[in-house]
């Protein structure tokens, strides 16, 4: 078995920290004294499985991040982390395939932890005909990189200034939720990125009435204005299930709908 390379209360304090949580509140907030919370993170005491499962619940701790907790207290991780392609999780790729699909003619796309494309539907490539850089499509595609850099889609974004603040905002949130070394690089990389000469900063066209932060794209069918949501499987115990999310771009006006639907049959008659 892999030995831990932490004490489990360093875990426990780190995670309360990054919940900006004291002692008490988190004692309160798990149901526990304070008491037996310091025994625990001082390693006085060691708490039992359901408990320790309980803790990493209720601090929010990623899946990922919960394997070496348990191995810190003398537990096997019970978290797999398995391939899409793993025929244990045929089940969820095919739901994946299902969303994508039925999404269409309008763009949607799977991501994982790094916002590494993992899937996308058949009306997210028209999308993509006017990057200068080939490699930023080239798999693997990272989607904040292909959406921000000056040879990717920056370009031809409208409101580029706007959207950029909102990619990098979700993406400093998720760094604060999972702490990720990987996402903190990605996010020195994406704010060093000098906006494109050819771009003049603009607010969006339309009023959305703050409920959302709108994309606009512009490509060879005119400006087309997206909303977008994000969906993640809602009980996962798979460490890939987890980490997984699926990005959906809805038209905002009729006028981007319409576009979607001929470049579909476009696609469809070529």
């Amino acid at each position: 078995m892999m030995m831990p390379a932490r004490p489990l209360g360093d875990y426990l304090r780190e995670w309360r920290q990054r919940r900006h949580l004291s002692q008490l509140e988190f004692a309160l907030e798990a149901e526990i004294s304070q008491r037996h919370l310091s025994f625990i993170e001082s390693g006085r005491s060691l708490p039992s499985r359901d408990m320790l499962m309980h803790l990493a619940e209720r601090l929010d701790v990623p899946l990922r991040e919960r394997n070496p907790m348990l191995l810190a207290a003398g537990f096997a991780p019970v978290f797999p982390e398995r391939s899409l392609d793993d025929p244990a999780l045929a089940p969820a790729r095919r739901a994946i395939d299902v969303i994508l699909k039925g999404h269409e003619p309008f763009p949607a796309l799977a991501i994982d932890r790094h916002w590494t494309l993992i899937a996308a539907n058949a009306a997210v490539a028209p999308l993509l005909s006017g990057v200068v850089d080939a490699t930023l499509i080239k798999p693997p595609v990272n989607v904040l990189r292909l959406s921000l850099h000056p040879n990717g889609l920056a370009p031809r974004i409208f409101n580029l200034q706007e959207w950029r603040a909102h990619l990098l905002e979700r993406l400093r949130q998720q760094i604060v939720a999972t702490g990720d070394p990987l996402l903190s690089d990605l996010l020195k990389e994406l704010t060093a990125y000098p906006m494109s000469a050819t771009h003049k900063p603009s607010a969006p066209s339309r009023d959305y009435a703050g409920i959302a932060v709108p994309l606009e794209l512009v490509t060879d069918a005119g400006r087309l204005s997206f909303i977008s949501t994000t969906t993640i499987f809602g009980t996962p115990v798979d460490i890939t299930l987890a980490e997984l999310a699926i990005e959906s771009l809805f038209p905002a006006d009729q006028a981007t709908a319409e576009a979607l639907k001929e470049m579909a049959a476009l696609v469809q008659e070529s």
